[in-house]
């Protein structure tokens, strides 16, 4: 059975494909509360590993605790560029990697292993499961998100232990993702690593394989 329409099927393709990992283009109008309250309702309703819900949001406005965000970021920034070699640095470097002092707003997003006790239905044997349920909620606010026309960045070039310090999160619990979300200008037609030309899009078939690792690929080369 699908009782989805053709055009609310169009819809949710539509907000896959324009969804954007925004650095820049964000504009200072705030945020309506029932928008966000619905953006954070859609990441709430994720799914995640035993039913155990392991996620907080952390909301962030007040700019003295962004300005040291963000002082973690240049200083990640700098040290993670020295891991390439010209001319690739230099263009690292040149890059809008961030929004956090722009946008309207700063989430951070936590996984709690010990929220639902120590037994979980289904992490017993891949405990990182319990992450990638937080991963599920990033993901269900990213694409809300877009279709309030509200962008999400995702900040990766941190600290966690600046996170920790800052936003006074308990050792046991795992800063998984810092995002800015605000109004845009507009949105990008392509993610802007791929429009300045650090990586290309990958074609589908090439990260698809066929009942074992590689499969599929030899054959085809053999073919060719």
């Amino acid at each position: 059975m699908n009782d989805f329409s053709e055009q609310e099927k169009e819809s949710f393709y539509r907000a896959i494909y324009s969804r954007r990992d925004v650095r820049s283009n964000f504009t200072s109008e705030p945020i309506d509360d029932q928008v966000l309250t619905r953006i954070l309702d859609a990441a709430h309703h994720a799914p995640s590993v035993g039913f155990s819900q392991p996620w907080n949001f952390i909301l962030i406005k007040n700019i003295e605790t962004r300005k040291k965000i963000k002082e973690s970021f240049e200083k990640e920034k700098a040290r993670s560029s020295k891991l390439v070699e010209e001319p690739r640095r230099s263009k690292y470097l040149s890059y809008k990697l961030e929004g956090i002092l722009e946008s309207a707003i700063n989430v951070c997003v936590t996984y709690d292993p010990t929220k639902t006790g120590s037994f979980v239905i289904g992490r017993t044997s891949i405990p990182a499961t319990g992450i990638f349920s937080v991963c599920c909620a990033v993901q269900n606010m990213w694409l809300a998100a877009r279709t309030e026309g509200i962008g999400v960045g995702w900040v990766s070039i941190l600290s966690n232990e600046t996170l920790r310090d800052v936003l006074h999160i308990p050792e046991h619990v795992v800063p998984v993702a810092y995002l800015c979300l605000g109004h845009v200008s507009k949105f990008e037609t392509k993610p802007d690593l791929e429009t300045n030309g650090w990586l290309p899009r990958l074609k589908l078939d090439e990260v698809i394989y066929h009942e074992k690792w590689l499969q599929g690929k030899e054959l085809k080369a053999t073919i060719n």
